[in-house]
């Protein structure tokens, strides 16, 4: 399990493993460091440092709990682990703490891969979960993220409703969801020449494919890719096809 492998240092919580390149990921609101286990298990072989950090989502003040937050919690990341220029990688809403942190440090990120992220627009906290007490409500609403339900784990589902009935971090998830919606990035990406991959799952209900087409019109810089018969988290539904459209893509561009 990835859960071994954390490494707990200063006020960080994170996994690394191999050498090379960093790539720094960023996992999404109700995700975790075990969604990647797929990119943990190829790059690192590949000549590729792979760095998970554990985002502080339930730990900021609530006056905090924003993306620009997550971002600077990035920030002091990257320079507590003296990373001079990475790669970040972002799901959900760590697509959108990826795209801000590029916005504020261009010069530190070498290139940029979103999937289903935020930043433009997201339906997913629309309801602010009325039902949380129900079960069955929770992992209908789970399995909604995925193209094919079964990807949403009973272990998937007792974490969303664990963290859904839990005040602390509702409140927090709530504020941070809020937030990524009131900041949209609409004005900000034709101004960002970071290189970014666009990978998105032609089937997302969060972010339907609108919202890819959208962020490549805006980014300058970028490359879209589509994975069919895949919702919200394309790394954990087709791993190997993600894997590799990462892999040749930052080898296209010498990343």
């Amino acid at each position: 399990m990835v859960e071994r492998q954390i490494i707990t240092e200063a006020n960080y919580r994170y996994i690394e493993l191999g050498e090379g390149t960093p790539v720094v990921i960023l996992h999404g609101l109700m995700g975790g460091l075990s969604n990647f286990e797929g990119v943990i298990n190829y790059f690192p072989s590949r000549g590729y440092k792979i760095v998970i950090p554990e985002l502080p989502v339930y730990d900021l003040p609530i006056i905090d709990s924003s993306v620009k937050s997550l971002a600077e919690f990035l920030d002091g990341f990257l320079n507590f682990k003296k990373f001079k220029e990475v790669v970040l990688l972002g799901n959900s809403l760590g697509g959108h703490i990826a795209l801000l942190y590029a916005k504020f440090h261009p010069e530190k990120v070498k290139g940029l891969i979103i999937t289903g992220s935020s930043g433009l627009y997201e339906n997913a906290m629309g309801d602010g979960y009325p039902k949380r007490g129900d079960y069955e409500y929770i992992k209908t609403k789970s399995e909604e993220v995925f193209y094919d339900s079964k990807v949403a784990t009973k272990e998937i589902v007792d974490e969303v409703f664990e963290a859904v009935n839990d005040r602390n971090k509702l409140i927090r998830t709530l504020a941070i969801a809020k937030s990524a919606i009131r900041h949209n990035m609409a004005k900000d990406l034709p101004s960002m020449k970071t290189r970014t991959a666009i990978i998105w799952g032609a089937q997302d209900t969060v972010t339907p494919p609108n919202v890819a087409d959208e962020f490549n019109a805006l980014l300058p810089n970028s490359d879209l890719f589509w994975i069919d018969k895949c919702g919200h988290a394309p790394m954990m539904e087709h791993p190997d096809l993600f894997n590799e459209i990462t892999h040749n893509w930052m080898e296209k561009y010498n990343i």
